[in-house]
């Protein structure tokens, strides 16, 4: 089991930036690519962003390729979303994720939510313009 509490949400103007984190307990840490996905209102939960259990691969969903950077510390048991150049549709609740990898697939990144274990409570972004 694994537990998830993401922090650091908040408002913040149109070309702005936000740091979110995501503190993880249970489990070895880095045996899970890590996830940050977000759901605006009405709309369904899309990827954002993915890091594999080393760091060694990321990805990133197009609309925020060039923005937005995933990093992990696995002495900290902690991921991150650094948040640049923010724009009023990045408005969301920002949820991370754990999908727990082995063997050939450790480096894989999964970027579909059935693909992931667990989940934190989310966090709220709000991007005014």
């Amino acid at each position: 089991q694994v537990q998830l509490v993401e922090s650091g949400g908040g408002l913040v103007q149109a070309g702005g930036s936000l740091r979110v984190s995501c503190a993880a307990s249970g489990r070895t840490f880095s045996s899970y690519t890590m996830g940050w996905f977000r759901q605006a209102p009405g709309k369904k939960r899309e990827f954002v962003a993915g890091i594999s259990w080393n760091a060694g691969n990321t990805y990133y969903a197009d609309s925020v390729k060039g923005r937005f950077t995933i990093s992990r510390d696995n002495v900290k048991n902690t991921v991150y979303l650094q948040m640049n150049s923010l724009k009023p549709e990045d408005t969301a609740v920002y949820y991370c994720a754990a999908n727990f990898v082995a063997g050939p697939r450790r480096y894989d990144v999964a970027t579909m939510v059935d693909e992931y274990d667990y989940w934190g409570q989310g966090t709220q972004v709000t991007v005014s313009s």
